[in-house]
């Protein structure tokens, strides 16, 4: 009887939860923000409502085009490092490997690692002075061992230190879909006479399309919130050379005490990752949730 009643009650019910905690802590904040954006405010007071002004002002910041091509940049070389790194670490955690645990759980430690203590550790790895940069940076292309004090190496050093981060997180996800995949595939393609080069490319590789998908968007929304990296690491410099939209964002409205118009980058960042992510699921398919799996 309570199972029935159970099963006739509508759905919206079960959601009624996860709907009230996605309103109090997504749709109400970015509401609060969009209507900042609307506002000239210092953090203090009351803010008082300009229009769109804010937006406006937009098109005349002569940081706004220089950001935005850097925080591009950031992401296309972000992807470009740890998709592959992923990839590659993933499928291998999770094959059959002697010691392969043990090595997996050295590979995940700087997932448990906070961004300021890992900017601050490699903040004085890259010292110039007493760094390990000042013994191997001549190796690396630069004989002074300034990584970061290089407007042209400086931003590529800081994707490698955040490809270095969130590698751990992206191999997860490998390795969870690698594990799914049926091994009656390899059994066949084996007794085919596949090799292992050829098995990845023929299987894994096919039945992975909408982990590497998944993974991609969190890449690239997750490249519009970086921030607290670069800040502590070169607080977007030297010059603006590290300077992207989020620090622009962040820099504008909590040194320049403009919120408001920081409200509007906010929304920008918003509408971007938004776009963004559409674009992607949709050029790839994935929207429609099509299965890979054997018999699915």
């Amino acid at each position: 009887m309570t199972t029935a009643a159970h099963r006739a009650r509508p759905g919206f019910v079960w959601a009624a939860p996860a709907v009230l905690y996605f309103a109090a802590l997504g749709i109400l904040p970015v509401g609060g923000v969009v209507y900042l954006s609307f506002t000239r405010w210092n953090g203090l007071g009351d803010p008082q409502w300009i229009g769109t002004a804010n937006w406006s002002a937009l098109a005349g910041d002569p940081e706004i085009g220089g950001s935005i091509g850097r925080t591009v940049l950031l992401t296309v070389v972000s992807w470009l490092l740890q998709t592959p790194l992923a990839l590659l670490i993933g499928v291998w955690a999770a094959g059959p490997q002697r010691n392969r645990a043990v090595l997996s759980t050295l590979f995940f430690l700087p997932l448990l690692l906070s961004s300021a203590a890992i900017a601050l550790m490699f903040v004085s790895l890259l010292d110039p002075n007493f760094g390990l940069a000042a013994d191997f940076g001549r190796y690396l292309g630069a004989p002074d061992g300034n990584f970061l004090g290089d407007p042209d190496k400086a931003l590529y050093v800081i994707a490698s230190v955040i490809a270095w981060q969130f590698v751990p997180f992206h191999t997860l996800l490998y390795q969870s879909a690698t594990r799914q995949i049926p091994a009656s595939l390899y059994e066949a393609a084996a007794i085919d006479g596949a090799t292992g080069v050829r098995q990845f490319f023929a299987i894994t590789l096919p039945q992975l399309r909408n982990t590497i998908v998944a993974s991609s968007v969190l890449m690239l929304v997750g490249s519009l919130t970086y921030f607290e990296m670069i800040l502590l690491t070169t607080k977007g410099g030297p010059g603006t050379s590290t300077r992207v939209l989020p620090l622009h964002m962040y820099l504008k409205g909590f040194d320049g005490f403009e919120m408001g118009y920081a409200s509007a980058l906010a929304v920008l960042l918003v509408l971007v990752g938004t776009l963004l992510s559409v674009v992607v699921v949709r050029l790839t398919g994935y929207h429609r949730m099509a299965s890979d799996r054997e018999g699915a």
